[in-house]
């Protein structure tokens, strides 16, 4: 099994990271573990000096996915567990995670059982989106937006410049490791209460989840949401045509429009197809290089 590395972006979290950082260092003393202060004005660097706790400074606030982005490239080990610094995650749940990827997965997400959500508003929107993500992943996702999950680090890197510097990481790599035929699993966690208030705002952040969703489909499974959206635009200009010319024995402009539009929006969706296959393709070779790479590892291991 690789070596470990514990990434906690943290913005002004200082007193609950008080409380976690000896937690995970009593649970897990041989793991790397980094935390990235997002630009913080409490005391946060002190603590991390007093756990001996590594800490990568920003200068400013960057955002939470920057800063997972920021421990990522600078983790040793081919690991990489991230959880959020405000204490909701459990770090015994840490090990389940990491045994997820001894089975032949290259990530584990801890999935929270809805009694955990925050609000009940919460609870509705995650399951909006997790149903969204699922249709145009191919794959259920019992958790689009949970934080705490343990990824293989060269599939995680290859990611880096998808992943948006806000909140909405985890749906980024979520639905890139799915699309990128990548295994992916499920491990059911029970959430803590948070100490002290989210930084996520529900309709913002939301809105911000819901048009990730979209543009990473569209990257990763172009025609899952660009033929719906064509055939939509197809039978509504062939009914009205049919209504028009039952009622009038006219051809309109209206129809023709709407008949031209679904027309269009298809040979986008081939276009973004022939795009999206430039991945996959990335993929295979990445898949190649490892395997060359365990060949040559055990060859020298029996010599």
């Amino acid at each position: 099994m690789s070596e470990v590395s514990i990434i906690l972006p943290a913005r002004n979290e200082a007193a609950n990271l008080s409380a976690l950082l000896p937690e995970i260092r009593a649970l897990h003393p041989d793991h790397e573990i980094i935390v990235v202060d997002d630009g913080s004005s409490d005391d946060t660097l002190e603590v991390c000096q007093r756990n001996d706790v590594r800490c990568v400074q920003h200068p400013y606030s960057m955002g939470n996915g920057a800063a997972i982005k920021t421990g990522a490239r600078h983790a040793n080990n081919g690991i990489l567990v991230f959880m959020d610094g405000d204490g909701q995650h459990n770090p015994a749940d840490i090990q389940s995670l990491v045994d997820e990827l001894d089975k032949g997965y290259d990530m584990a997400v801890g999935a929270r059982s809805a009694s955990t959500h925050a609000s009940l508003a919460r609870r509705m929107a995650n399951h909006i989106y997790n149903r969204l993500a699922t249709y145009m992943a191919g794959h259920p996702i019992a958790d689009l937006t949970s934080g705490f999950r343990a990824v293989r680090a060269r599939h995680f890197l290859r990611f880096l410049y998808l992943l948006p510097n806000g909140f909405s990481y985890p749906t980024t790599c979520t639905m890139a490791f799915f699309r990128s035929g990548l295994p992916v699993s499920y491990v059911p966690i029970a959430a803590r209460k948070r100490g002290g208030s989210s930084h996520i705002r529900l309709i913002k952040d939301g809105v911000r989840f819901f048009m990730i969703i979209l543009k990473v489909g569209a990257l990763f499974s172009p025609m899952r949401l660009f033929l719906p959206v064509s055939l939509l635009f197809f039978f509504t200009g062939v009914s009205y045509y049919l209504y028009t010319f039952l009622a009038f024995h006219r051809f309109t402009n209206m129809s023709a429009l709407l008949l031209t539009t679904s027309i269009l929006i298809f040979l986008i969706g081939i276009l973004a197809e022939l795009v999206s296959a430039l991945h996959y393709k990335e993929a295979d070779l990445e898949r190649r290089r490892v395997l060359r790479r365990e060949r040559q590892e055990q060859a020298e291991s029996i010599n």
